[in-house]
C-alpha cells in the first residue's frame, strides 16, 4: 500500500500542468528524432540531453522519460517502415515489421508495435513500481564490500557476457574508467590523467562523454556508412488494427512484456535477447506459421512488447542500485550526476518526489504516445526523406551545443571531438559503446567503495570479503559479496572449462547408411 500512495504522490506531482507540458515535449521531440535512420533511444537521450537544461531535476527526468519512450517509438516507425533499425534490439521487429509494409500492411505492423508498446510499458511500470522499493530495502543493508562486488558483477557482466568479444568488451570497460578517474583524486588531492590541462582538474563531465560517444560517435559512424540521398519511404496510412489483427496481438503482447521485463531488471541483461526469444517463441505457438517470413503481426507484436517491457525493467536497477542495464540507462544515469544527485540505494529516500513523480511520468508518456503518435504516424513518415547531408549537419550541431551548453567552457568543445573520434573508432573495430559509459558513472563509485572496505579492514584485503562486527569487534565474511565473487569466477572460468567438459562427453556413433547401386537404364556389371 505504501507504494500505492507514494505513487499517487508522484502522479500529484507529474500531472502538474508544467509537467504535462514537458512529458508532451519529451514525447513529441524523442519521437521526430528517434525515427530519423539509423538513430536508437540511447542515441535520441544523449542528443537532446541539453533541452533539459535549465530545468529542475524532476522536471528534466520527466521529459527524459518522454523522450525515451518516443525514441523508442521512432526506432520501430523506421524499423518497420525502412528496415534500418536504429539499435539491437529493433532488429527483431525489423524482420517481420518490414515485410509486412512492404506487402501493404505497414498500417497495421505501425499499430500493433504502438499499442504493444503502451501494454507492455504500462505493465512493466507497474511491475517497477512495486519491485523498485523491495530491491532498495535490501541495497540500503549493503556495506561497502557487498557493493563493491555488485559493481564488480556489473562490469564483468556488461564485458563478458554481452558482445561476441570478451576483450573488446574489456578494452572498452578500461577506457571508460580511465576517463572517469580524470581529475582531482578525492583523498590524496593529487592530479590523475590531466597532463598539466587545468581545464581536465575537475575531470570530464559525464554529459560531455554521453553526447561524444552516443550522439556525435554514432553520427560519424552512420554518415559514413549511408548514402547522400532519402530513402525510399513505404506508404504508411492511417494506423490502425482490425478485430482479426487484434486477436492475433494481444497474447503475444503480454508473452513479450513477460518474457522482456526480468530482463531488463537483472543487471546487463539488455534487450536483444528477449527480443529474439520472443520471436522464436511466437513462431512456435503461431496458428499461421506459412506468414512468417513473409510478414506476420505475431512477429512484430511480441518484439516489440519485449523491447518495451524491458526498457521498463531497466529502471528497477537503476533507480535502487544505481546500476544501468543498457545505453539508455547509462545516459539517464549522467543526467541524474550532473544535477548533482547521487544514484544509489538512497536515491529513492533522498529524493522522493522526484523518484515517484518520475515514475508516474512513465504512465503518462506512455498514454501519451498511443494518443497522438497513431494519428502523427504518416507525419513522422516524411520526415524519414530527409536528405542525410542536413539531418547528419544538424545532429552535429546539436551535439555541440550540448557539449558547451554544460559548462560554456570552449575545451569542451574539442573534448566533444575527440571523444567523438573514440565512438567512431569504437564502432569500426567492433569495441562496444555500453561499458565505456558504465566505466565513467560507476568508476569513481566503485573506487569510494573499494576504499571504504579496505579501510574498514585496516588495508586488509580481506575487506573486500566482509566487515568488522561491531558488537564483537570480529571480522566475519559477507555471504552475499562472497556468492557474488562465485558468480563473478563462474562467468570468466566458464568459457574455459566448457571446451573441455564438451570433450569429455561422448558423443554418439551413427553408422553410416548402406549405399546402394543405381540403376541406369542398362545392366549394372
Amino acid at each position: 500500500m505504501d507504494s500505492l500512495q507514494l505513487l499517487l504522490d508522484g502522479f500529484a506531482t507529474a500531472a502538474t500542468p508544467i509537467n504535462l507540458v514537458l512529458a508532451l515535449i519529451g514525447v513529441t521531440v524523442g519521437t521526430a528524432v528517434g525515427v530519423l535512420p539509423g538513430i536508437g533511444p540511447a542515441m535520441t537521450v544523449a542528443l537532446l540531453l541539453p533541452i533539459t537544461y535549465g530545468l529542475e531535476p524532476t522536471g528534466a527526468m520527466i521529459m527524459l522519460a518522454g523522450i525515451l519512450y518516443g525514441g523508442m517509438y521512432g526506432g520501430s516507425t523506421n524499423s518497420i517502415l525502412l528496415n534500418t533499425p536504429g539499435e539491437s534490439s529493433s532488429v527483431v521487429t525489423a524482420i517481420e515489421g518490414n515485410l509486412m509494409a512492404k506487402s501493404g500492411r505497414a498500417a497495421q505492423a505501425l499499430a500493433t508495435a504502438a499499442i504493444g508498446s503502451f501494454v507492455a510499458g504500462t505493465i512493466g511500470t507497474l511491475l517497477v513500481v512495486f519491485t523498485a522499493p523491495v530491491m532498495t530495502k535490501f541495497a540500503i543493508s549493503m556495506g561497502a564490500p557487498e557493493y563493491f562486488a555488485v559493481i564488480l558483477l556489473a562490469f564483468i557482466c556488461v564485458t563478458a557476457v554481452l558482445g561476441a568479444s570478451r576483450i573488446r568488451g574489456f578494452a572498452a570497460l578500461m577506457i571508460g574508467l580511465a576517463i572517469g578517474l580524470i581529475g582531482i583524486d578525492s583523498t590524496s588531492g593529487q592530479s590523475r590523467l590531466s597532463f598539466g590541462i587545468p581545464q581536465l582538474g575537475d575531470g570530464i563531465d559525464v554529459v560531455v562523454v554521453a553526447v561524444g560517444i552516443f550522439a556525435l560517435g554514432e553520427a560519424l559512424w552512420v554518415a559514413a556508412h549511408l548514402r547522400r540521398k532519402a530513402a525510399e519511404v513505404i506508404p504508411v496510412g492511417q494506423p490502425f488494427m482490425g478485430k482479426r489483427d487484434f486477436q492475433r496481438s494481444w497474447k503475444p503482447w503480454l508473452r513479450g512484456t513477460a518474457l522482456g521485463f526480468p530482463f531488463g531488471a537483472v543487471p546487463a541483461g539488455g534487450a536483444e535477447i528477449p527480443t529474439f526469444l520472443s520471436y522464436i517463441l511466437e513462431k512456435r505457438l503461431t496458428k499461421h506459421p506459412e506468414e512468417f517470413g513473409r510478414g506476420a503481426i505475431e512477429g512484430v507484436a511480441g518484439p516489440e512488447a519485449a523491447n518495451n517491457a524491458s526498457a521498463a525493467g531497466t529502471f528497477v536497477p537503476m533507480l535502487s542500485l544505481g546500476l544501468p542495464t543498457n545505453a539508455t540507462a547509462a545516459v539517464m544515469l549522467a543526467a541524474l550526476t550532473s544535477y548533482g544527485i547521487q544514484p544509489g540505494p538512497l536515491l529513492l529516500q533522498r529524493e522522493t518526489a522526484l523518484v515517484w513523480g518520475l515514475l508516474a511520468s512513465l504512465f503518462i508518456a506512455n498514454t501519451l504516445l498511443v494518443v497522438l503518435n497513431l494519428p502523427l504516424a504518416p507525419l513522422w513518415a516524411k520526415l524519414l526523406r530527409i536528405p542525410r547531408p542536413y539531418l547528419y549537419a544538424g545532429i552535429l550541431f546539436f551535439a555541440a551545443m550540448g557539449a558547451y551548453a554544460v559548462n560554456g567552457s570552449p575545451f569542451d568543445l574539442i573534448l566533444l571531438l575527440g571523444l567523438g573520434l573514440i565512438g567512431f573508432g569504437m564502432r569500426r573495430f567492433g569495441i562496444p559503446v555500453l561499458p565505456l559509459i558504465v566505466g565513467v558513472i560507476m568508476g569513481p563509485l566503485i573506487e569510494l567503495q573499494g576504499r571504504r572496505a579496505l579501510q574498514l579492514a585496516s588495508g586488509s584485503p580481506r575487506g573486500l570479503l566482509g566487515g568488522v562486527e561491531v558488537a564483537t569487534g570480529q571480522f566475519s565474511l559477507s555471504l552475499l559479496a562472497c556468492t557474488v565473487y562465485v558468480i563473478i569466477a563462474i562467468v570468466l572460468v566458464w568459457p574455459l572449462i566448457y571446451p573441455l567438459i564438451k570433450r569429455q562427453l561422448p558423443t554418439p556413433h551413427i553408422d553410416a547408411p548402406t549405399r546402394q547401386p543405381t540403376k541406369t537404364g542398362g545392366d549394372n556389371t
